[in-house]
Formats: structure tokens, sequence, C-alpha cells
């Protein structure tokens, strides 16, 4: 996608901090000129030299600053990362004025499952620092399943095994799909691809299947198979893919 540089529909958004946390996964907070609103699960527009991408904020409205947790993708496949991968801290990008997608919590659901692989689990994040002491929420459960390959993948685990610890109505869950490999050898948690495991920790949770959704956001493949496996189900399915295959 080129950027189209036209007047009132974007504003620069200054880095202000950035995490590593393997080679090629890290946080990064912009600061943003305006005001930026959003509902939590909803992603923004970000650009550096002339492309444009859109990524899944893992702040809560309530900060001053946009979170983001991005995977690099090398090219050709990638274009956008590896120049986000290499600003510093006072360097700008570009950002779109508003805030889109429809990939935000549903209230009228009881139960509310989050399956995410990796940077996947930003928008649950989002949901989770937003929602979850609001008292409208205090009577829902929430699930949080996240799959990645390796046990440093996962960028929020500390964060969601404390709300887990702290809040009765919260569940996190995690699994890796590459159990036997020396970088996961002090992993104890679940072992297979989180598309795979899901039926079964359904069952294990003994949800309403009419009071639940099932929210899956991340790899399109464990998107697909999701929905086909809940496809003659009662769940409720809704989906938010980074890329399609």
């Amino acid at each position: 996608m080129t950027l189209n540089v036209v007047k009132g529909k974007f504003m620069w958004a200054k880095l202000t901090k950035k995490e590593q946390l393997t080679e090629d996964l890290w946080k990064m907070w912009l600061k943003p000129e305006e005001k930026f609103d959003f509902k939590p699960g909803q992603y923004c527009t970000i650009g550096s030299g002339g492309i444009e991408r859109a990524y899944s904020i893992a702040s809560s409205p309530d900060e001053d600053q946009i979170e983001l947790f991005i995977e690099l993708v090398p090219p050709p496949d990638g274009n956008l990362t590896p120049l986000l991968n290499e600003l510093n801290v006072g360097d700008t990008v570009t950002m779109r004025l508003r805030a889109k997608g429809i990939f935000v919590l549903k209230p009228e659901f009881k139960n509310h499952v989050m399956v995410g692989t990796v940077t996947g689990v930003a928008p649950y994040v989002s949901m989770m620092r937003k929602h979850l002491n609001e008292s409208e929420s205090s009577d829902k459960n929430f699930i949080i399943l996240e799959g990645a390959s390796y046990l440093d993948e996962f960028g929020y685990d500390e964060e969601l095994m404390l709300l887990d610890k702290s809040n009765n109505n919260v569940t996190f869950e995690a699994s890796v799909s590459r159990p036997d490999e020396e970088r996961n050898d002090s992993w104890t948690g679940y072992k297979g691809r989180v598309n795979n495991i899901l039926l079964d920790r359904l069952d294990e949770w003994g949800l309403n299947p009419s009071e639940t959704i099932v929210y899956a956001c991340g790899h399109p493949g464990m998107i697909e198979d999701v929905k086909e496996k809940l496809e003659n189900s009662d769940y409720t399915f809704l989906e938010e893919r980074f890329w399609k295959d």
C-alpha cells in the first residue's frame, strides 16, 4: 500500500519506548500528536517509508499512549515491519486519525473465550485492561487461550497470569506447539496448537455454548480451523485476521 499524504487524514506519532522480546518480536509505544480514540479490540493504521499497515492495539483507551505488539516479517512478505524494527526512541511514524474494526467485546454474552496466536493476543489485552474492572463485566467470564511456537513468544503472559490469579472470572491458559524443542525445555503448560486443544478445553470449562462467544485473532490457519470446528455448534464466533493465506 502506498501512503498518500493527504492533510487531515493522518497525524504523526512519536516512538517513546521499545521493548525487544525476541529477535523478531517487540512491543512499541507511540504518542500521537492528537487524541486518538478507539474501542478495545480495534486497530490503528501506522506508516513509515511510504508504507502503511494496520495493527491491533494492546493498550486501553484510558492510556495516553498506543501500545503495539509486533512481529518482524521479512521481505518479500513483510515490508513495513523491517522499517519499524529499525526505529529508535524519538523517531516518528504516521498514524491514520481513526481506529477501525468490529473485533470488540460483545457484552450480550456471559462467557468470552479469546483464542489468539502470539501477537493476536493484543486486542484481548486491551479488552481486559478496559473492561475487567467495570461493573457490567463482573458477571462475565473471560478465558484467554494463547498459542505460540515458543514460550518466550508470550508477550503478555505475566500480566494475564496476574489477572487470572487476582480475578475469579478470568482464566489464562497457554500452549506451545513445539514442546520438544530445546527452547521450550522449561515449559510445563499445555502442548499443541491452540486450535487443536480448543474443543477439549471448552469441554473442561463446561460453558453453555448459547451463552458463549469465541473470539479468534492471529494466524489465519488457526482462525479458519477454529471456525470450522465451531461451525455446527451453538457457540458464536468472531474473527480478526492479520492477513489472509
